[in-house]
């Protein structure tokens, strides 16, 4: 008898089983669909070459970037700067560029969905409208001028990504040989503004300004006198040069060492580590389904020196361009601000557009008082050190940085900031990578960019 049930028992299993791992199936198949379809592997898809052959991909304005011709292969921008300018956004035809569009929304291109899968548009495909425009790409890195960095401008209001430029770069239509073995090319398959960390230098010290504004009592009547050297713990941090007396906005236009790390000093490690986190440094946000890299910050167990030189952006200090833009909009936007995005909208044959998607908020990166007079020290910056001259027509917040990386080679150079105002809700940021001064290398590429974003100029 207790052999006949646990038989009834198993086989009562077996069907349990069976209907547990199709539900499961049907379940990753609705969210996983689209990217099981779009497998390289797929030759109804792909040619031979690896290449998608269905799809168009265009910039906002509806300039088209790349399409397929008669053949099944990939067709690119006809400007060769443009295509070396927009190849981490659209990619490249063998798929070696994981953010690009043929790799990242594959699934979009071919026109997938649910119920009918890619058949109908088969040769067809979608139009793929990024938020990109092409001729900001195409400003951003002619001003990188060879070379290797990342620039980044979006709308914190609404999350489109207007400009997004990662060097080095190449030519999708006619790639090198070397690409290999030529140090120009390294890490040419990077996009530097999603998937890379950087030592960010000075245009950290936004956020421990932030901490010491909520947390340290009279921190705007405080002085200090920096000499070019400053005991902080157990060493010296040193600056560039004497600042003389300041008080903490002046430090910040100054860039001053010293001022900072005593700040991050008394501010102490778990603050430290609690603001870093607070400004989305350390986290990876979700940029139309492409997982931007999360920035790293080993604030535990440091001496107070060490902590100092963390505070100023040095140390192990590592943040990702695009988190640091997204810091930059909730600054500007009371807090918070939009998450990034890539897709302005897809239009399948006949023009009819799927479902836009809605801005995504972050989560509180700035409370609104600091954030408003982080603001007002970041527009002085602007007047009294980086040349309101160079930006027309802007109310221009900013931070630059010079980050030094080491091994006799020259800093890293940064700019990074936002624009007040309804008609300019853009945040932005700069990097170039060895470039020298932040205010100088940096600057320059964010001040080319901004300036055809706002006043037109190419």
């Amino acid at each position: 008898m207790k052999k006949i049930e646990r038989r009834a028992l198993l086989c009562l299993l077996l069907p349990l089983a069976l209907l547990a791992g199709l539900l499961l199936f049907c379940v990753r198949w609705a969210l996983y669909g689209g990217r099981w379809a779009s497998f390289a592997a797929n030759r109804h898809l792909y040619n031979a070459q690896g290449a998608l052959r269905v799809g168009r991909v265009l910039d906002r304005d509806g300039d088209v970037l790349c399409w397929v011709d008669e053949d099944g292969g990939r067709e690119y921008y006809p400007n060769a700067a443009v295509r070396r300018a927009t190849l981490h956004a659209v990619g490249d035809p063998g798929g070696n560029i994981g953010t690009g569009a043929l790799v990242a929304f594959a699934g979009r291109l071919s026109g997938y969905n649910l119920l009918t899968g890619a058949y109908p548009v088969l040769g067809q495909g979608r139009d793929l409208y990024l938020t990109l425009d092409a001729r900001y790409n195409y400003i951003a890195y002619e001003a990188l001028n060879g070379r290797k960095g990342a620039v980044g401008v979006y709308n914190y209001k609404t999350g489109e990504i207007l400009c997004m430029v990662s060097a080095p770069s190449f030519d999708p239509l006619s790639p090198p040989e070397d690409i290999e073995e030529n140090p120009q090319y390294e890490g040419v398959y990077l996009n530097r503004f999603l998937s890379g960390v950087f030592v960010p230098g000075s245009v950290y010290k936004t956020v421990t300004l932030a901490a010491a504004i909520e947390r340290i009592p009279g921190l705007l009547e405080r002085k200090w006198t920096c000499t070019g050297s400053t005991q902080v713990g157990d060493g010296a941090v040193t600056c560039p040069r004497a600042h003389g007396e300041q008080d903490v906005g002046a430090a910040l236009a100054n860039s001053c060492n010293g001022v900072f790390a005593l700040l991050a000093a008394e501010l102490g490690e778990e603050t430290m580590a609690e603001y870093t986190r607070k400004a989305g440094l350390t986290e990876s946000y979700t940029v139309s389904g492409l997982n931007t890299a999360a920035g790293r910050f080993e604030l535990a167990g440091l001496s107070e020196r060490q902590l100092g030189w963390a505070g100023v952006g040095q140390h192990s200090d590592m943040v990702n361009p695009c988190a640091l833009m997204v810091y930059m909009g909730a600054l500007a936007n009371g807090g918070t601000a939009a998450v990034p995005e890539l897709i302005l909208k897809a239009e399948n044959a006949l023009g009819f557009a799927g479902a836009v998607s809605r801005p995504r908020q972050t989560a509180r990166l700035a409370e609104p008082a600091t954030a408003e007079l982080l603001a007002d020290m970041m527009a002085e910056n602007v007047a009294s050190a980086y040349g309101a001259e160079r930006f027309p027509n802007m109310d221009l917040c900013a931070k630059s940085g010079t980050a030094e990386v080491g091994g006799g080679k020259s800093p890293h150079a940064w700019f990074a900031g936002f624009l007040r105002g309804e008609d300019t809700p853009y945040a932005f940021v700069a990097l170039v990578e060895n470039g020298g001064s932040g205010a100088d290398a940096a600057g320059d590429a964010a001040a080319q960019v901004l300036n055809a974003i706002v006043n037109g100029y190419s």
